[in-house]
């Protein structure tokens, strides 16, 4: 066997997954064949008491079903076979006559939760590693193996709703409070081997306690439920409070997908089926939903998003010669301090600097909130959130600058303000040699005064606003980009957290994508457009105090400026009625960035067409 191995130690058989040549586990075929047939050998040995499942990847229990199996599958038909199948192996699981104990460390998501709740009892790590959840509707799918009909059970119906609607992840205390997991252990540090290896040992230690108690008795696997859960079990027996919970989800799910996401709704119909009509019902319902969605275009398209997702998280210009370990961050404004918190966040040391104590105040103060509100959540504690704002170091001055590896340049979008600061960092990044020498030109970036820095050393990283909420980061290079300086900058941001796209830019730098206000194409083009002078709606706007609304400081509730019906009648253009339906309308703006995405692969801006995906 190549996927599951089976120890026995005394009467407790220990089965391990390990899935080979990946980081992860998932249920594939060969998977789930070999597990099938190592617990029919635990079944028929009677001097197996009980069995412990294990993975042999510290970071890893099992992080889902494998989707290329999926993707493989021609029919819904094929789809609700593996599905039905699933069902049937885990429904022996849970019905074993001897206990089955899921040791978890790392991720247990999908299917591999599903496993997990199949089980008599759940031991997990206290690990930040260790995260359980239902991805599925992330993909356009549903809990394909039990998952509907089971989670609502152990962890009530709003619990389960809120799981598999939104996807969202676990952490092991929170699961244990839910009631999802029935013991955490804490985990160890390094001994004579790695803490990964011993945490590992030492939770098949502890599980294997449990297995045993649990055979002979002197363990429960009764959990016992707080009076809230208690109230809410009572309350969810009761049909009519049921369907008042359907109905608030329902309208939730509606609002926020507007109905174009098929998924959500089938989850709701399907955990409905169970607790209304019976577990056969459930399951029935349950194999044939997830086969219809599986070949649904929305399941295709999120499936090739996740694809894309993941080709994104890998470095194509390979490892750069020199870590970035140390960064500076010119500009302490929204941007570049949203650029240091993801950065110190991962434990990488930053300076951020700015040109007056007030500016830089408020960037160090924006930090600290932004790590703060992980402490509200729970997700870190103050000492955690103390020990990596110490990596942050606020200054007004190109002190120790030298020493970094990288700089960013997060100042004011005006291109003199831009060359002074380049001209400014320079002294004291060229202090140290370049180590990645470029070749002999150096001229400067477009206009005088010539920075000397080498080109090839200088990229763009366009990040999003806010930049810890958006994942993704956009790298710009030019012919003259050296591969290490590519290679380094997408290794920064993708120890940043972010999903990194890399496109290609001919000629300068300073070509703005996309034209500002202030710009004067906008403003021909929009007169143009309109058939005249459209300045007044051009210098209109939020700044100016009046648009679309009259804005005032500090009043919510704007009102709509009378005089924008005046400018908006006088350069109205009568709709053509035979190509103005809602469809037509739609076809027409999504077209224009269709073919915009298609000039961009044919100019070579963008190198794959996944990389275009993923950015749109």
């Amino acid at each position: 066997r190549t996927h599951v191995s089976c120890d026995i130690k005394g009467d407790v058989a220990v089965v391990r997954f390990n899935t080979p040549n990946s980081k992860v586990n998932t249920l594939s075929k060969q998977l789930s064949a070999e597990f099938t047939d190592v617990m029919n050998e635990i079944w028929a040995n009677e001097a197996v008491k009980s069995a412990v499942l294990i993975s042999s990847k510290p970071g890893s229990f099992i992080a889902g079903a494998d989707l290329n199996m999926l993707e493989a599958c021609k029919t819904a038909q094929e789809v609700t076979q593996l599905s039905q199948d699933g069902q049937k192996m885990l429904e022996k699981i849970e019905h074993s006559p001897k206990p089955v104990v899921a040791a978890i460390s790392g991720s247990c998501l999908g299917g591999g939760l599903e496993v997990a709740i199949a089980c008599h009892y759940r031991v997990a790590t206290k690990d930040k590693k260790t995260v359980l959840g239902t991805p599925e509707v992330l993909l356009g799918l549903l809990p394909g193996a039990g998952g509907t009909q089971r989670l609502p059970k152990m962890v009530g119906l709003p619990a389960a709703f809120d799981m598999m609607l939104t996807g969202r992840n676990i952490r092991a205390d929170r699961a244990k409070k839910m009631g999802l997991v029935d013991q955490l252990v804490e985990p160890l540090g390094p001994g004579l081997k790695t803490p990964e290896a011993r945490t590992i040992e030492y939770l098949e230690e502890v599980a294997i306690g449990f297995a045993r108690g649990l055979a002979n008795k002197t363990v429960s696997a009764k959990r016992s439920r707080g009076l809230v859960q208690r109230l809410t079990d009572y309350a969810m027996a009761l049909p009519f409070v049921r369907q008042q919970v359907y109905k608030t989800v329902e309208s939730k799910v509606q609002k926020q997908t507007k109905g174009l996401y098929p998924a959500p709704l089938k989850i709701i119909e399907v955990v409905k089926t169970g607790l209304d009509q019976g577990n056969d019902a459930g399951y029935l319902i349950e194999s044939q939903s997830f086969g219809q969605l599986a070949v649904t275009k929305e399941s295709k398209a999120l499936m090739g998003l996740y694809h894309g997702q993941v080709h994104c998280k890998k470095n194509k210009f390979g490892t750069p010669q020199k870590e970035v370990k140390t960064l500076a961050v010119l500009g302490a404004g929204l941007m570049g301090a949203g650029i240091a918190q993801v950065s110190v966040d991962k434990g990488i040391k930053t300076i951020l600097k700015d040109t007056t104590q007030k500016g830089l105040d408020r960037g160090q103060q924006q930090v600290f909130k932004g790590l703060n509100g992980k402490v509200k959540k729970k997700s870190l504690t103050s000492f955690e959130r103390d020990s990596i704002l110490s990596s942050l170091m606020g200054q007004l001055d190109y002190k120790g600058f030298e020493k970094a590896d990288m700089v960013i340049e997060a100042v004011f979008e005006d291109i003199n303000v831009k060359h002074k600061v380049l001209k400014e960092v320079e002294a004291p990044m060229l202090a140290f040699p370049l180590h990645s020498p470029c070749p002999a030109d150096s001229s400067g970036s477009q206009n005088p005064p010539e920075p000397s820095s080498s080109l090839c050393q200088v990229i763009g990283m366009h990040y999003f606003s806010p930049v810890d909420k958006m994942q993704l980061l956009e790298i710009i290079t030019t012919d003259k980009t050296s591969q290490d300086t590519a290679a380094s900058a997408v290794a920064v941001g993708l120890k940043q957290g972010k999903v990194v796209i890399v496109v290609k830019v001919r000629g300068h730098c300073t070509q703005q994508g996309l034209v500002t206000k202030q710009d004067p194409r906008c403003r021909e083009q929009t007169g143009h457009v309109a058939g005249g002078d459209l300045s007044a709606l051009i210098s209109a706007g939020r700044k100016a105090g009046k648009g679309f609304y009259v804005y005032q400081e500090g009043v919510k509730n704007r009102n709509v400026n009378s005089g924008m019906d005046e400018i908006l009648e006088k350069f109205k253009v009568p709709a053509n009625p035979d190509v103005c339906s809602d469809e037509d309308i739609q076809m027409r703006l999504v077209t224009r960035f269709v073919n915009e995405a298609a000039m961009c692969l044919q100019e070579g801006i963008l190198s794959n067409p996944v990389e275009g995906d993923i950015g749109a």
